[in-house]
């Protein structure tokens, strides 16, 4: 897998067909692994984390602004409807679409549908999409896989492959403190 990972990460873009895979179908390390990575709340909030936007707000603020504090529904909104760009349009109509988001689909849902639109790396989309690159499938995925897969999210155009080494053990840390 290491060998794998090292040539995703350094050549050119790896295509795979993209396939839809059921959350029943997706490995709850990897489902656990992403939720770690990206919204460790997500169970807790409806669509919008308050206290991760309070202290990015403040980081902003204070120039040292380093991480984001978009919720798993918020980037599902945004995948799905509004692609990358930056606006303070773009924004306010995403927040008037997460709430509708959250009643209308629901967790599990909203999990399955952001691990299947989710780009983790140049023209891979979709979590079985990125656990074919390694040889296996979104089912079987391993714990550790699991972790390296997720550590791509926050910039799968941008890998850094020490970056997500150790960024990776921190989800692995943050799974166990979460009871997975």
């Amino acid at each position: 897998m290491q060998r794998r990972f090292q040539a995703w990460t350094h050549h050119a873009p790896y295509r795979e067909r993209y396939k839809f895979v059921p959350l029943s179908q997706i490995s709850p390390d990897l489902q656990h692994a992403v939720i770690a990575a990206e919204d460790t709340h997500f169970y807790q909030h409806h669509g919008f984390d308050w206290t991760e936007i309070q202290i990015a707000a403040k980081e902003d603020l204070e120039g040292e602004r380093t991480r984001g504090a978009s919720t798993i529904t918020q980037q599902l909104v945004k995948n799905l409807f509004f692609g990358t760009s930056r606006s303070f349009l773009r924004k306010g109509a995403e927040a008037s679409l997460v709430p509708v988001a959250e009643i209308v689909l629901g967790k599990r849902r909203i999990l399955e549908l952001y691990l299947n639109v989710v780009e983790w790396g140049p023209g891979v989309y979709g979590a079985d999409s990125a656990c074919r690159y390694y040889g296996g499938n979104a089912r079987s995925v391993g714990r550790e896989q699991a972790a390296r897969l997720a550590a791509i999210l926050p910039a799968p155009l941008k890998r850094r492959p020490e970056r997500m080494n150790s960024y990776s053990a921190i989800i692995l840390r943050r799974m166990a403190q979460m009871g997975w």
